[in-house]
């Protein structure tokens, strides 16, 4: 009788034990202490249902060494530098060996981020906007450490998305009482600008059509040398005068069996609920809690149905916009459409990922899960 009892209340545990067995090993330790020091301290009684009950107050600290990497040239140097050096001093005065790693280039960064796994970083702070967290995640991910923000980009949807502080010592200090969050990421196939077959994955949201043609024609640099205000008058400029070419998107909706192929002008996959700013709630349904994409489909080459759409995200309504739709899947492919006459030219469509550039048509996007372990404030926690 006794054994029934343990055995049944083992396969109760069975799922929390699966998420315990993915944290990293020093918040499992934790949650072993509290655990024991929970039972000691309130006994179970015969009537009591068995759970012991933890907060976020709970996890006080997983951090023990912390590399904090950022472009010393960006906007701002001077003022960042300090506001860094804060975030450090607020890590080290709560026990975390921490240091800042300045990084010259997208690529150095990648090299700084292996190293400072290989010297035993459990905690990885990717200090920058969606760019750099995109940049660095390419090494953190499937790796035993844990990546953190500190906002500091022009762009930061996932910082909105966790409620992560805008500012940075703040962000820091919340990084201290942070949730261990294990998540998938997306993951995108693609032919690179010189033809050569790429992949890359992210963790906000993936674009194919017209938001990475965009990013072709607005290249990295061009927000500093333009100055915000130019930047997006040109950016409404292409908008306008694009032509909105068609391409081929196949996937499978989640619960079905059955292939679908939409000939479509944009393309997003999107990971995250709030995007923050003009854009909120991008695609309804979306969540890094889930194991796929929320996928929206562009049907139309109507500018007013764009609109129309992201209005509709701002004023946080889930108006119906003909020609835009929307469904749950763990992949999709895009392609080239065939030329409807040997005189049509076939124009380069391009492919971005949380708002980087990365190459051409044909492409793959697909949902990798139990990829990454982020750190998110304590009230985003799973």
């Amino acid at each position: 009788m006794e054994w029934a009892r343990t055995n049944n209340a083992l396969c109760k545990c069975r799922p929390a034990y699966d998420k315990l067995r993915r944290l990293p090993s020093c918040s499992r330790d934790r949650i072993t202490q509290i655990l024991r020091a929970k039972k000691a301290a309130e006994p179970l009684s015969g009537s009591a249902s068995g759970t012991i009950q933890l907060r976020a107050a709970d996890f006080d600290l997983c951090m023990r060494k912390a590399a904090l990497l950022y472009n010393p040239d960006s906007g701002g140097s001077k003022q960042r530098q300090r506001e860094l050096e804060s975030a450090v001093d607020v890590l080290k005065n709560a026990g975390v060996d921490a240091g800042l790693v300045p990084t010259k280039s997208p690529h150095h960064a990648l090299e700084e981020t292996r190293l400072a796994i290989d010297s035993g970083c459990d905690t990885i702070f990717a200090c920058g906007g969606d760019g750099t967290i995109h940049n660095i995640a390419q090494v953190v991910a499937n790796s035993p450490a844990a990546l953190a923000i500190l906002p500091l980009g022009t762009a930061n949807a996932l910082a909105h998305d966790l409620n992560v502080p805008f500012n940075v010592v703040a962000a820091a200090k919340a990084s201290l009482h942070a949730v261990p969050r294990r998540i998938a990421l997306g993951r995108v196939f693609f032919s690179d600008l010189k033809g050569k077959p790429g992949m890359r994955y992210f963790i906000v949201a993936a674009g194919v059509g017209v938001d990475a043609h965009l990013f072709y024609k607005l290249h990295t640099g061009a927000k500093q040398r333009m100055g915000m205000g130019a930047y997006y008058a040109k950016a409404w400029h292409l908008w306008f005068s694009y032509p909105m070419t068609r391409f081929a998107a196949e996937y499978t909706a989640e619960g079905s069996n059955k292939s679908r192929r939409v000939d479509v002008t944009e393309l997003m996959a999107i990971r995250i609920r709030n995007f923050g700013g003009i854009l909120q709630e991008l695609a309804p349904g979306a969540s890094l809690d889930r194991n796929d994409m929320r996928l929206v489909f562009c049907r139309t080459a109507n500018r007013l149905a764009y609109l129309a759409y992201v209005t509709r995200g701002l004023l946080r309504l889930h108006w119906s916009i003909p020609g835009i739709d929307l469904d749950h899947s763990t992949k999709v492919s895009c392609a080239y459409r065939q030329p409807s006459g040997a005189s049509e030219e076939q124009r380069k469509i391009y492919v971005e990922a949380d708002g980087e550039l990365l190459g051409t048509l044909p492409a793959e996007i697909t949902v990798v899960p139990d990829a990454l372990t982020l750190l998110a404030p304590a009230n985003q926690a799973i």
